[in-house]
């Protein structure tokens, strides 16, 4: 029989239903290194605008696909991961009671497996020996110590994932017939997929080790490939399960509003758990030698994760409206006045769920084979990136962290600090729209992503792309400036805030809402669903790469 929570406190006055000290030095050291990173890679960002829009000249020590594979590294894999990690993490021991001991050490152990990782990493991006950009696809090769570091952050992932399926199996134990608190439903969704969408390119950087090293004369480029965007498509839709984790759980208690559906939010984290692997084709659609009932397939799967976001809109905008009509909005649109759009806590997401409508209508085009034909490998994908990563994830990241950070802390959001956010998310806004919003346009105009700065003989064409290159740059100015901010204000709350009690916002359900149901906890049943997924989209054909195939390449280096 579990002792009840009250018990627990009285036994130990330190351990209350939240962050425990312990478990909050993890937050707060995850947290750290996500901010530090990010500041180093928005840095590199707009160094890379600046060269890319031919404003700035690079020494000759330090060139512009070195800036654009840190770039990438730092912000795409360890920025989010570190972040998740620290966020996820606290909101899992604050809503199952406090992190076993054993979970701690692995989360330790996990943290320094990254720091090792993103060394080694760094190092031979600096030593310009692993200029491969973010997805590192061979025939390019780089130094064997890039991919052992990569190896060394992803077990440090694997370490904090299987923390929490063994945290999490300990509270199952202890609460028999009890439904896994929401938040802590949603963490679990996400390190399942962590774990099992890195699979493959664990698999694939294990092979290119060898390779690397001369010990293999040749890589079957194919299978690399594939096994790479079996991770890279995924990785994408993990930001996603993060950023709805706050929008369905925090959301309503900061805008006074109640969840929608506890039941349908755990039906969309199951959807998405099942569906997300599969898919990763639709970015090599225009690749040669994977046929078209394969890419059909993986485009299909691509295509259905719009229905668990649409059930996400559905039910967030009637949580709005419910929480705007409660507080006295009348009329068809007064409920939308009443909401607090001078809470940061609030704004940032908002605006990053606002963002997700033109990012998800342009993943549609990156996922149709006829108009993927247009776009492919031009400034439109970059630009597609920029809005769904760096507004629809990363700004609802920005916003958790105006509550995460002082809750953890044992300190407080002053209304300065609230001010100094919302300034924050317009400057980032502003940004992103016109970074984004100009590569959008100027990849329709054919001009190509993964290149340093050039005007290809001075051709007309590529003058007429010029203008929006520096649009380009001055918008990644105003990003940087907005990371600079970010990155004062976590750090000002986490040392230096007014000390005090802050809340972790947990929000309720309606009243009169059906009981969550006990099969939504069967992870059992989902994983193996997820796994006969996976292998109807890919046993077929990389079985085919492997029989079928071409011609291997050796380790090529063009820098």
């Amino acid at each position: 029989m579990a002792k009840p929570l009250k018990d627990i406190i009285r036994d130990d006055p330190k351990k209350t239903l939240g962050v425990t000290p312990e478990d909050a030095k993890i937050s707060k050291a995850y947290l750290s290194v996500a901010f530090i990173t990010l500041l180093v890679g928005g840095l590199l960002g707009l160094v890379q605008g600046l060269e890319r829009a031919g404003l700035l000249e690079l020494p000759a020590w330090l060139n512009y696909y070195q800036v654009l594979t840190a770039h990438g590294i730092l912000l795409i894999l360890i920025f989010t991961a570190a972040f998740s990690i620290g966020y996820l993490y606290a909101g899992f021991s604050h809503t199952i009671g406090g992190l076993l001991p054993k979970v701690r050490k692995m989360a330790w152990a996990g943290f320094s497996l990254i720091l090792v990782g993103v060394a080694l990493v760094v190092a031979t991006i600096l030593m310009n020996e692993a200029s491969v950009l973010y997805t590192f696809y061979p025939p390019l090769a780089a130094s064997p110590v890039f991919y052992i570091g990569l190896v060394f952050v992803v077990l440090g992932i694997w370490s904090c994932a299987l923390g929490v399926f063994i945290n999490y199996h300990h509270w199952r134990k202890n609460h028999r017939g009890e439904v896994t608190p929401l938040f802590a439903f949603f963490t679990m969704g996400v390190f399942i997929l962590w774990f099992f969408g890195s699979l493959g390119v664990t698999i694939e950087v294990l092979t290119l080790i060898p390779w690397s090293m001369g010990w293999k004369e040749t890589i079957n480029v194919m299978v690399s490939r594939t096994l790479f965007w079996s991770f890279g498509h995924t990785l994408v839709n993990v930001w996603y399960i993060i950023a709805t984790s706050a929008w369905y759980v925090t959301i309503p208690k900061i805008i006074g509003g109640k969840i929608f559906s506890d039941k349908l939010a755990r039906v969309v984290v199951i959807m998405l758990v099942i569906l997300n692997i599969p898919g990763g084709f639709h970015h090599q659609i225009i690749d040669p030698g994977i046929s078209e009932t394969v890419k059909f397939l993986h485009v299909f799967m691509s295509v259905s994760i719009a229905f668990p976001s649409l059930m996400t809109a559905f039910a967030m905008f009637a949580v709005f409206e419910r929480a705007g009509r409660k507080k006295g909005g009348k009329g068809l649109f007064g409920w939308f006045t009443k909401l607090p759009w001078g809470d940061v806590r609030f704004l940032a997401p908002m605006v990053a769920m606002i963002a997700f409508i033109p990012g998800g209508a342009g993943g549609l085009i990156n996922t149709s084979n006829q108009m993927n034909q247009v776009i492919h490998n031009t400034m439109w994908v970059v630009g597609h990136f920029h809005i769904t990563v760096g507004v629809t994830a990363v700004l609802t990241f920005f916003g958790i962290c105006y509550w995460l950070v002082p809750y953890i802390s044992k300190r407080q959001l002053t209304p300065q600090m609230n001010k100094l956010g919302i300034i924050q998310t317009i400057v980032w806004t502003v940004g992103m729209i016109l970074m984004s919003g100009s590569q959008h346009m100027v990849g329709l105009l054919g001009d190509p992503r993964r290149t340093s700065y050039t005007t290809y003989g001075d051709h007309e064409t590529a003058l007429g792309w010029i203008p929006y290159e520096y649009v380009m740059a001055f918008g990644a100015t105003l990003l940087l400036l907005g990371i600079i901010i970010q990155v004062y204000a976590v750090f000002n709350m986490m040392f230096l805030a007014t000390k005090g009690e802050s809340e972790f916002p947990i929000g309720e359900v309606e009243i009169n809402a059906e009981n969550t149901p006990l099969w939504t906890e069967r992870w059992s049943l989902w994983i193996i669903l997820l796994l006969m997924v996976v292998a109807m989209a890919y046993v077929v054909p990389i079985v085919d790469f492997v029989v079928n195939a071409p011609p291997g390449s050796p380790p090529i280096k063009t820098w």
